[in-house]
């Protein structure tokens, strides 16, 4: 993927929405907060008092956030939320068979020449109005393009809302771009704070290093494993030996399950593998293109019911390697 310059983005933007922020505006708290979730290094769970729940580092975080996020809103009142329908997977599948066929498909898929500090990436905030017992979720295309000295630029572009009873039959359309910038905001150097400034090889001690400085304890589970990968994912966009070792890393951990083969949000065929929290009260599905073999989604599901959500229901997705189209 080629990185987009700084007159190419403004043209862009422009173009979806002339009456947008100003470049020199204080950053509102929808930037601020995207901003701390990318940056994010450590992928277990954090409590956080926002209503908005989607694109968070860690399955509990979003699960405790959304229960907490209620309350604030309306005390004592129980929202009743339609969610999106999850995806449907089909076939026999093994973990090492899903981690083979990418592997395969990584070593003849073209891919970028080297990691680069630049990520465009789609996630959906779902909304709950307490008082009024509805719901709505709302797609965000996200572009971050940052330096080694921590300066950088975050634009996030509302995708069009829709009601998420409505999800199944849109579910090839479900990020699309509204046109309207919500937020565009510059970093000065030292903005930006990540423990991984530099990612040049492929080799495995080079990405375990990266792994840990994201937080990722030795012998890690499953999970922590794909709390770290997300995260990296969040800030770089790797080449394909890059991802190769990061699926030779997880395929050597315990707690993964093989879901078979689905299409995800944008209508690419990936495989799925589901990881477990440690408490079992939610899932994070990883969906890795069967085309590319690149990791392409990941999407949170709650597994036990709670005071907002049922058993079974999608709370948040983000999908990575998107392409220019969706901005425009």
């Amino acid at each position: 993927m080629s990185r987009i310059t700084d007159e190419e983005l403004d043209r862009l933007l422009s173009a979806a929405s002339p009456a947008r922020t100003p470049l020199d505006a204080k950053p509102d708290a929808e930037a601020i907060e995207m901003l701390e979730r990318i940056m994010a290094t450590d992928p277990h769970p954090h409590r956080t008092r926002n209503r908005v729940i989607g694109a968070v580092s860690g399955v509990a975080a979003a699960i405790a956030a959304v229960v907490v996020g209620a309350s604030v809103l309306v005390p004592n009142v129980k929202a009743e939320a339609e969610t999106p329908q999850p995806l449907a997977f089909s076939g026999e599948a093994t973990v090492a068979g899903t981690l083979d066929a990418a592997q395969d498909a990584l070593a003849s898929a073209p891919g970028p020449d080297a990691a680069v500090r630049y990520v465009r990436s789609a996630s959906w905030s779902y909304n709950v109005d307490v008082g009024k017992k509805e719901s709505f979720v709302v797609p965000q295309l996200i572009t971050l393009q940052w330096e080694a000295d921590g300066s950088g630029r975050v634009v996030i572009v509302d995708g069009e809302a829709y009601d998420p009873a409505d999800a199944a039959a849109n579910a090839h359309a479900e990020v699309s771009s509204s046109g309207h910038v919500a937020s565009d905001m510059v970093m000065k150097p030292g903005d930006f704070g990540t423990p991984v400034t530099e990612l040049a090889g492929a080799s495995e001690d080079e990405l375990t290093a990266a792994l840990t400085a994201f937080g990722v304890p030795a012998h890690a589970t499953a999970y922590e494993t794909v709390g770290g990968i997300t995260t990296i994912l969040d800030q770089w966009t790797l080449t394909n030996a890059q991802e190769s070792t990061l699926l030779e890393i997880l395929s050597r951990t315990d707690g993964a399950t093989a879901l078979g083969a689905s299409t995800d949000r944008l209508g690419r065929e990936v495989y799925g593998l589901r990881v477990l929290t440690p408490g079992g009260e939610g899932s994070e599905t990883v969906l890795i293109s069967q085309a590319t073999g690149r990791i392409v989604g990941i999407e949170t599901t709650n597994i036990i019911e709670n005071e907002i959500y049922p058993a079974g229901a999608v709370i948040a997705y983000r999908l990575f390697d998107i392409g220019d189209g969706l901005v425009q």
